[in-house]
């Protein structure tokens, strides 16, 4: 290798790359002078074009093609089989949400219901029983006065727990002669004689015997039964007498309360509570004495579990009968029949399909850059191949955040809502153009004037020319000046800061732009010039 470079360096390899790099330096430098001469060539030719920045109103549209859907659209499935006995209904009909569509044989759920029905009324009465079993409950209103148990007590099935009687209506039952007894009548007035203290209440006769008894010295008697309302002193233990239309009984007898029960253990369990005194009055149906105990609390258990299950099968019963009976599920327009009256409904096939027109929709996929530009509200023009020279409005309703990623590009749907549908059809395909942005009477440039995307290039005696930008260098007449955009469209762009009515302003229009570029570099590739 050395002895290589040392015969290199004897024939000048040095120098010769050192001429071929001045070489293609000074070729480059003549391809730069040659570009300047030309943009020079160009101002002098007229390539520029002069004009004045205009007033005028600007549209932002972005535009699109989708296929029209209805509102909502719903298949109609049945859930069951059977025979089809209605169907009311022709396709273009109109139905209303909830109305009957179909209405499928039901006669063996039928039967299931009301066998489902029985066995839940069993079991709730089972489960009612359970409870009333340990709630002890007076039968009467009244005094309870005696009971025999406290709480912790262990009693027994039929155990007898106390007494509760009602002592505001007294009764008395005493022997009148026969003969007395005949005249007397249920409802007639009776003057009550209390033993020992003499006093006198007033009464009335309740009830006469038909029956005659032997009483002392051979005399026929018949009893007669006398309701006294309580002054509030009266017991068990008082005697009394009494006077009938003038005929007195031929003995005493006590009093007795006109009511009362016994309260009586109906399953066998312990005393949790005792809930009213002896000696306090309690009202029919009221509470007296709690049972309970591990026995007591799994039959409880039991029982509510067998009613939970009982309604459970219940409600899945009538469910399924339910589903014999089809609703609509939306308010539409029937676009499809597939089954009618005496079919027979398979499970799971489609019955009907129902389109909601009250108005249509359309999605458009609009790119990245545009997006930020949409929004709720925004005004639509739509435009149908099939219904030549009529122009509809639409309105954006929804933006969607979701885009979807193709070959490097994403696009986001956006859902356009048309209200205005006379003559469209779902299925129809439809341009959309959405107005991004509107501004009127604005300033505007061409496009093709503003490079750099906020740099004009004005003549040297325009106004706005004393804002010339002083580190670009403009053709000779010329000053670059920064300026604000706002809206575009395809030729004109808004300038809300930088340009004024009376500038001259000068730019290179695209088509012309491109050919004179070309015509200055074509040739650095390799190409003539």
């Amino acid at each position: 290798m050395k002895k290589f470079w040392s015969k290199l360096k004897k024939i000048g390899i040095f120098k010769i790359l050192l001429i071929l790099l001045l070489i293609a330096a000074a070729f480059f430098a003549y391809r730069v002078y040659k570009a300047s001469q030309a943009i020079k060539e160009m101002i002098q030719t007229s390539v520029y074009t002069q004009t004045s920045p205009e007033k005028r109103s600007l549209e932002k549209v972005l535009t699109g093609s989708g296929t029209l859907q209805p509102a909502n659209s719903y298949s109609v499935m049945t859930l069951v089989e059977g025979e089809i006995l209605s169907c009311s209904f022709e396709e273009g009909d109109v139905v209303e949400k909830d109305s009957v569509l179909y209405q499928i044989d039901s006669s063996d759920v039928s039967g299931s219901l009301e066998r489902a029905q029985i066995s839940l009324d069993q079991t709730r009465r089972g489960y009612n029983d359970a409870l009333d079993m340990i709630y002890i409950k007076a039968e009467t209103a009244g005094q309870v006065v005696s009971l025999d148990v406290a709480a912790g007590d262990h009693v027994s099935m039929g155990q007898q727990i106390g007494i509760v009687r009602d002592s505001s209506v007294m009764t008395l039952k005493l022997p009148f002669a026969s003969a007395d007894a005949k005249g007397f009548a249920a409802g007639q007035t009776a003057l009550v004689t209390l033993d020992g203290s003499f006093e006198t209440l007033s009464g009335r006769v309740t009830q006469i015997s038909g029956a005659d008894i032997a009483g002392l010295g051979g005399m026929m008697t018949r009893n007669v039964t006398i309701e006294i309302d309580n002054p509030g002193a009266l017991g068990t233990s008082q005697m009394a007498s009494a006077t009938i239309n003038g005929a007195s009984s031929t003995g005493s007898a006590y009093l007795a309360a006109k009511s009362g029960s016994v309260l009586t253990a109906k399953i066998s369990g312990e005393v949790k509570a005792v809930n009213v005194k002896e000696g306090g009055y309690v009202k029919k149906e009221q509470t007296v004495v709690t049972l309970g105990g591990s026995d007591i609390d799994e039959s409880i258990q039991k029982a509510k579990e067998a009613l939970r299950s009982a309604e459970l099968s219940m409600e899945s019963t009538r469910d399924q009968l339910d589903n014999y009976a089809i609703l609509s599920p939306i308010s539409g327009t029937i676009v499809d029949k597939a089954y009618k009256t005496g079919d027979k409904a398979s499970s799971g096939r489609i019955l009907c399909t129902i389109y909601d027109l009250s108005y249509l929709e359309m999605i458009l996929n609009i790119d990245e850059l545009d997006i930020m530009q949409l929004s709720v509200g925004q005004e639509v023009k739509i435009t149908a191949d099939a219904i030549e020279g009529r122009e509809f409005s639409g309105t954006v309703t929804k933006v969607s955040v979701a885009g979807t990623t193709l070959n490097g590009t994403t696009s986001y749907p956006v859902t356009i809502r048309i209200d205005d549908t006379a003559g469209l059809l779902p299925g129809m395909n439809a341009d959309a153009s959405i107005i991004a942005a509107r501004a009127e009477n604005v300033l505007t440039v061409p496009n093709s004037a503003v490079v750099r995307g906020n740099v004009v290039l004005v003549s040297s005696d325009s106004p706005s020319a004393v804002n010339a930008l002083p580190d670009m260098n403009a053709p000779e007449g010329f000053v670059y000046v920064s300026v604000k955009t706002g809206i575009s469209d395809d030729d004109y762009v808004q300038i809300t800061e930088g340009l004024q009515e009376g500038d001259t302003i000068s730019y290179i229009e695209q088509s012309a732009a491109g050919n004179s570029w070309m015509n200055m570099f074509g040739g650095m590739g390799g190409g003539t010039s």
